[in-house]
């Protein structure tokens, strides 16, 4: 899950702080939560680029980025549709996205296989 929120307006709404804090502690109880985090603001980040094996840094803030990634939650979870239902649960914010993605070897985490 990755909550997109613009930079310099401050916090997120309190009630997507809210449902987000609910939603952590309730993966964190069941298991599922593997790793979560809020971001800092572009002025403290760089952007590293690799190009032909040539490298270049640039350091922000990046003016040019409408939109910033602010925190992510990593989840593992059985399904497309067990994610779907999680992100559901978390309101209060203009744009939650969240992307799904099997794993590389086709197992599924609670198969035994993987």
């Amino acid at each position: 899950m990755i909550v997109s929120h613009k930079e310099g307006q401050g916090l997120p709404p309190k009630e997507f702080i809210e449902a987000i804090t609910k939603l952590g502690e309730e993966a964190t109880k069941a298991g599922t939560l593997l790793s979560n985090g809020g971001l800092g603001p572009t002025s403290t980040g760089a952007r590293v680029r690799v190009s032909n094996g040539k490298v270049s840094v640039i350091d922000g803030p990046f003016v040019e980025t409408k939109e910033i990634i602010g925190g992510f939650a990593v989840f593992e979870l059985n399904s497309k549709e067990e994610a779907v239902e999680l992100c559901s649960a978390v309101h209060g914010t203009p744009q939650t996205i969240l992307a799904w993605m099997g794993r590389r070897d086709g197992s599924s985490p609670n198969d035994g296989t993987g």
